[in-house]
């Protein structure tokens, strides 16, 4: 959830100088205008000399009087009634500075909370003349000022104009200039309050300036922060719809930026990390080329000779984060020790002591959760089920300048569902609709290190689950050994569903493990007078020698994933294997579900929703083992590795998957439709639910793409592989079993088989759809399925089918059965014509 701030910078920058507003600019940038000559019956008597506007830059203390208040600290800050000064020296004129946009309170509206970010800018203050600009920096084309590009690039990288302002004042004594920035923080500025998306869902029309006003605004020795509160006409407003406006409390911090960046580390694909990425055109490369470089915070050792030794050594500037004094006392210490885990990685990389959580300072005026400076584990009252770890950091070099993990307080819920849904089956502990305080804290403590990972700059890696042979995590001396379920607690591994009655000692938690050791050694390790090319080097040699080692594998990939090994919320090195011991738990936890969720004197909502978790977490066993159905493994290498780096999943798995769910998924889950159980909470839906979920197994096998990835297995492995023709019958002979032996067809296998009437169909008369914009990437090119195998082999099928049920009809004898499969064929009559 982190941000490329490149990224929010380019994409905002349109938007903010449209959504600046005429009548801002003229308040900003006013001159005198000569009026119309009065008709005589309206000429009034000149006003005296003395009460004429001053305009232009007058004497310091005319404007800076004694009444003002002023805070000194990286630009003076003066106060004179409702107007705000800021007093800018020269010598940070044209220094970047980050800005960063956030809410400081909210309305009561599900989804906005104080504290959360809603922008990101680097500004860059510039005097010409009589006049101060904002400048919108761009680091999107580079070009080293030594170069033959750096001209080239600068005449086709102009810093766009946030604002203008007049001088008021030049104060001699300290070489700085005096502007007003009232009308900065208090006029709709987009970049400083509410963004587009917000704007549209409310029906945002325009701030209402009577109801806005500027707080404060307090000046620190490396940062300003200004809090305002701004009012918003809305024609669909959050809350009380009659007031016609929604009104928030806005936080901005701008923060200046090291003279000199940060030392960037280039990103690797072997290994993950946030990133951002520049077109350098400085480069001998005989092309425009791309160099991405990795966020990371700024770590050096207090001891750069006993570092050098190989000793721990502090670094210069500890990693801290503060607990929102909105934290309930008594989570509190297991959201620190999460934090605090991190510290055995860094000690990989040769730091002791490298992040620490600390408690909110008491009686300080001057800190504030909003404050740039410091990382905050944010504490939202709400009611959504999550957590997130975003960083900020510096365009020019990587390095991570803040963080505010937001937590929300449902997330208690969610991990309640989990640990119930995966380890009830032999862990007593999660037997209960309400955990101990002791067995709720650990499981904040896993989600805070996992976010707090993430503040690091360290993605998801969902290929580290498939590191550990699936028996090996029934064993209480293995995980033990290994410290949790996967050597990354980056992966969406959760909570060991493996384990089977008998094996209670197992370790049932994700924890730090090898791979967040390596990573973070990988990217925090101090190099002493290295240039970023030749750590590259040095590093790229760490990288190969891990190589082939699955428990320093890195799979990163979103939607329906193509490696099978890089997925969320697996377990194990085998798929099958894991969800069958997972299948095994749930029936296990089905016949126990009513007493484990029993609370005197409520109704059966707990019951409804962990059974609903039950079908879920089933559901998701299904897509584990599906992923092989086509699958390709991606190994990322570079020229000095030898082998493929795409590999097809052999054909034996991917027909042992296609069995599995033949079985599990689409023969019906009897075990799971208990009707003393479902008459407690269930009025008519189950039958629907069931049948929305195997639809989607289904269709998510007959995926164009992944029909795709099929094909080219057949043309490149040919006879070794899964061919489509294979899977096809596969499927046929298992959805479609009762036409052989003549038994019945029951309610959700009749539903079944419509859907899969229907999905041959959309294979047959339709074309793939458009991925996603965010896929669109790591999307294999759009294929035309009216020239492709698909087409042909769905008429096939359905032809196929049409003779297996005109076959078997004579089998059936009930009337509903009968009528299903007179249905069939007309249906599929349609799908070969349906033009007819």
């Amino acid at each position: 959830m982190t941000k490329d701030l490149s990224y929010v910078r380019y994409a905002l920058f349109a938007a903010l100088l449209a959504n600046i507003s005429n009548t801002d600019l003229l308040a900003q940038n006013r001159r005198p205008t000569t009026p119309a000559a009065p008709t005589p019956a309206t000429t009034a008597a000149p006003a005296p000399a003395s009460a004429a506007p001053k305009t232009g830059i007058r004497p310091y203390k005319e404007i800076i009087t004694d009444k003002a208040k002023t805070d000194k600290g990286l630009f003076k800050v003066h106060r004179l009634d409702s107007k705000y000064f800021f007093e800018i020296p020269d010598s940070l004129f044209d220094r970047e500075m980050l800005v960063v946009t956030r809410y400081a309170k909210t309305p009561t509206v599900d989804g906005t909370y104080g504290g959360e970010e809603l922008n990101e800018q680097v500004w860059k203050w510039q005097r010409r003349d009589k006049q101060v600009f904002i400048r919108i920096p761009s680091y999107r084309n580079v070009a080293a000022k030594e170069t033959d590009m750096f001209e080239a690039v600068k005449n086709s990288n102009l810093d766009a104009v946030l604002s203008s302002f007049d001088i008021k004042a030049i104060n001699a004594d300290s070489n700085s200039v005096v502007i007003d920035v009232t009308d900065l923080y208090s006029k709709d500025v987009q970049s400083l309050g509410l963004p587009q998306s917000l704007r549209t869902l409310y029906k945002i029309t325009t701030m209402d300036e009577a109801r806005t006003y500027v707080d404060t605004i307090k000046s620190f020795p490396m940062n300003i922060e200004v809090r305002s509160l701004k009012t918003y006409r809305a024609t669909d407003p959050p809350g009380d719809k009659s007031i016609g406006s929604m009104t928030v409390e806005i936080h901005n911090s701008m923060l200046l930026l090291p003279k000199v960046p940060f030392k960037a580390r280039f990103a690797d694909d072997r290994v993950g990390y946030f990133g951002q990425s520049q077109t350098d055109y400085g480069l001998d490369a005989q092309k425009a080329q791309v160099t991405r470089y990795i966020h990371r915070w700024k770590l050096e050792p207090k001891d750069p000779a006993a570092y050098k030794r190989g000793e721990l050594v502090e670094p210069k500037k500890q990693i801290v984060y503060y607990i929102d004094p909105a934290t309930p006392q008594k989570w509190r210490p297991y959201l620190i020790a999460g934090v605090k885990d991190w510290n055995v990685a860094f000690e990989a990389a040769g730091f002791k002591n490298a992040i620490t959580a600390l408690e909110p300072p008491a009686n300080d005026p001057d800190w504030s959760p909003e404050d740039a400076r410091y990382s905050v584990i944010r504490y939202f009252a709400s009611n959504i089920a999550n957590a997130y770890g975003p960083h900020i950091s510096d365009p020019r070099s990587g390095e991570i300048m803040e963080s505010d993990i937001g937590w929300y307080h449902n997330v208690m819920n969610l991990v309640r569902n989990w640990f119930f849904v995966q380890t009830a089956a032999i862990n007593p502990d999660a037997r209960t609709p309400k955990f101990k305080d002791e067995i709720m804290g650990q499981l904040i403590r896993f989600v805070s290190s996992h976010e707090v990972g993430h503040t690091l700059g360290l993605p998801h890696n969902f290929g580290s689950s498939v590191a550990y042979p699936v028996d090996s995590l029934r064993s209480r001396t293995f995980t033990k050994r290994m410290g949790g379920t996967a050597p990354s607690i980056m992966d969406y591994a959760r909570f060991n569903y493996i384990a089977q009655p008998g094996d209670e000692g197992v370790v049932l938690y994700p924890g730090i493990g090898d791979y967040d050791k390596w990573a973070i050694k990988w990217g925090y390790t101090w190099f002493d007078n290295q240039t970023p090319e030749q750590e590259a080097k040095i590093l790229n040699k760490w990288t190969i020698e891990k190589a082939g080692n699955p428990a320093y594998f890195y799979g990163q990939q979103t939607g329906n994933p193509i490696d099978p090994r890089a997925q969320s919320e697996d377990l194990g090195d085998d798929a099958v294997k894991a969800s069958t011991y997972g299948i095994a738990n749930l029936k296990r936890i089905i016949p126990n579900i009513e007493k484990w969720t029993y609370e005197e004197g409520q109704p059966y909502n707990n019951l409804q929703e962990l059974y609903g978790e039950v079908l879920t977490q089933w559901n998701r066993y299904m897509g584990h083992v599906r992923s092989n159905i086509g699958g390709i493994y991606e190994d990322d290498k570079t020229y000095e590795q030898k082998g493929a780096v795409y590999t097809h999943v052999p054909q034996a798995k991917q027909k042992g998957a296609v069995a599995f769910i033949n079985q599990q998924a689409f023969a019906t889950p009897q075990w799971m439709l208990d009707q003393a159980l479902l008459s407690k909470f269930d009025n008519a839906g189950i039958v629907e639910r069931l049948r929305r979920t195997q639809v989607g197994v289904l269709n998510g096998i007959l995926d164009f793409s992944r029909l795709n990835r099929v094909i080219d297995n057949s043309v490149k492995n040919g006879a070794e592989a899964y061919s489509m023709d294979e899977l096809f019958a596969d499927l046929r002979n298992g959805i479609w079993s009762e036409l052989k032996t003549g038994g019945n067809i029951d309610t959700y296998r009749r539903n079944l088989q419509r859907a899969y009437i229907e999905r041959m169909s959309y294979l047959l008369n339709e074309n793939e759809p458009t991925p996603p914009a965010q896929f669109a990437a790591q999307a294999a090119p759009q294929m035309d399925a009216s020239q492709s195998d698909i087409r042909p082999m769905a008429r096939y099928e359905l032809k196929a089918l049409a003779g297996q049920i005109r076959a078997a009809q004579p089998k059936f004898s009930n009337t509903v059965l009968r009528s299903h499969l007179d249905d069939a064929l007309v249906r599929i009559a349609d799908a070969l014509d349906p033009k007819k």
